[in-house]
């Protein structure tokens, strides 16, 4: 069984779909290997314009398949380290892409799966999707840089809220919090989502491109740092291809026709 779908559209959407729905979609080593393998080839893939992350079933992701921690003696601390951490960055690979990302959170979205959606650019959660970090009430330490990616999304208070009691938060408490962008009903979800995707791939590549750049680990570390930036980065739109278009199409009244040289 393919572990993971993969749904190229003419839109240039792309949509990742975890296609494990009898284990809620957990990140076995098959499922990880093979997301290793569709994010290097995207990595690669000039058409695309927007990848989509979302599950299949009823869940978004159940996090890191656990069930090998019933052997942990069997390996040392050090050995264990390298191996979580190929596990850690191969899933996050996701959020190195140049182009923009969207988490679809159609349902269940746990520990690692949560940090997942989390690794997107945007998240869009179904309203009665289930959000939780239960690292510490299965004696862990929080992984997948859920350290790093909730007070960097969510803010510290309520990271620590959910790492600390492991509370479990449903979509459209998550979207007022700021954990999620948007929560939608379950069944208008993908509908929403691809929507959005299809909008935003639309949009001048090179100018999208640098834009994620520069909102890269929430943005610029002052107003100098955004202006040194925008500075360059604004005249290299300006010298492309793109802005022609984009101003023959607002000239013309007619949807912008990008080719992204």
């Amino acid at each position: 069984m393919d572990e993971l779908l993969i749904d190229r559209r003419d839109d240039g959407v792309v949509v990742l779909t975890l296609n494990h729905p009898d284990r809620r979609n957990s990140m076995t080593d098959g499922m990880t290997e093979q997301w290793r393998l569709a994010i290097s080839d995207l990595r690669r893939d000039k058409d695309v314009r927007c990848v989509v992350v979302t599950g299949a079933g009823s869940a978004f992701c159940s996090g890191g398949d656990l069930s090998w921690l019933a052997d942990r003696g069997a390996e040392s601390v050090p050995a264990l380290r390298d191996r979580m951490l190929d596990f850690y960055r191969t899933w996050l690979s996701v959020a190195d892409l140049e182009v923009p990302t969207i988490a679809a959170v159609n349902g269940a979205a746990v520990g690692a799966g949560l940090c997942l959606a989390l690794a997107c650019d945007l998240v869009y959660a179904a309203e009665e999707a289930k959000l939780l970090a239960p690292f510490t009430s299965l004696g862990l330490h929080p992984g997948m840089a859920a350290t790093y990616l909730l007070p960097r999304v969510a803010g510290v208070g309520v990271a620590r809220e959910l790492l600390l009691t492991g509370r479990t938060v449903l979509g459209a408490e998550a979207a007022a919090s700021g954990l999620v962008t948007r929560a939608f009903p379950r069944e208008t979800l993908m509908a929403q989502v691809l929507e959005i995707a299809s909008r935003t791939a639309a949009n001048a590549p090179v100018a999208t491109r640098l834009t994620k750049v520069a909102l890269a680990g929430g943005g610029h570390a002052d107003l100098d740092a955004a202006l040194r930036w925008e500075s360059l980065a604004q005249p290299v739109t300006m010298a492309s291809d793109e802005l022609l278009e984009g101003l023959a199409a607002q000239r013309e009244r007619r949807a912008p026709r990008f080719g992204g040289s």
